[in-house]
């Protein structure tokens, strides 16, 4: 890996993909097909957003993301 690697940039990158996956516009299809889109859609923003706003830590070469998925009422 690189000197240059900035794990904070990483999590920028996933970010704008979560807002990308947000705001992409549904194809025309219907049916069974309009299901799974919108369903991997549902699964990519939510993978995307999850990594978008964890903490990071980069130490001796090993990346550490930390999610925290309690609920904010915790």
């Amino acid at each position: 890996m690189s000197d240059t690697f900035d794990p904070q940039e990483m999590i920028n990158r996933f970010a704008e993909r979560a807002e990308a996956v947000r705001k992409r516009n549904l194809p025309a299809v219907g049916g069974e097909e309009r299901r799974h889109f919108i369903r991997q859609a549902e699964l990519d923003f939510m993978d995307f957003a999850m990594i978008g706003d964890a903490e990071t830590t980069l130490v001796d070469g090993v990346l550490t993301l930390c999610i925290d998925l309690r609920s904010d009422a915790e």
